[in-house]
């Protein structure tokens, strides 16, 4: 990746959660904006690189046998979050917001916070609850 681009998009992608993964998406399509005002192709399509490597990279934490399960089921949906962006951006903020409302998405969102408590420790290295 040239220069300019390099420096914008190195470390944008990140999808260890639903939030950092809005954030990705979010960076992204403030920095496609940008380039599509100034007429930079090149710009747009280092973007849709960047969330296309997201959304492989998802897929495939998605499927292999050795993750768990709640962050396989993560993973998926992740990577349909990257699927609609790429494919019909314009409506992926309307998009969100309903699939958010979902019941579906709340368990996903449920079993994310609950994995996240179950990693964590005291300074003792007893869990916290």
């Amino acid at each position: 990746m040239e220069t300019p681009y390099n420096e914008a998009l190195t470390g944008i992608l990140s999808f260890s959660s639903f939030a950092a993964a809005e954030n990705t998406i979010r960076r992204l399509e403030n920095l496609c904006r940008k380039y599509r005002q100034a007429s930079d192709k090149k710009g747009v399509e280092y973007c849709r690189q960047v969330a296309l490597l997201g959304r492989r990279r998802a897929e495939a934490i998605s499927r292999n046998p050795k993750v768990s399960l709640p962050k396989r089921l993560q993973k998926r949906e992740i990577a349909l979050w990257f699927k609609v962006w790429l494919e019909t951006p314009d409506i992926f903020d309307d998009w969100l917001a309903l699939r958010k409302s979902t019941a579906e998405f709340r368990r996903l969102l449920e079993s994310e916070h609950i994995n996240r408590g179950l990693g964590k420790r005291n300074a003792g290295g007893d869990k916290i609850s």
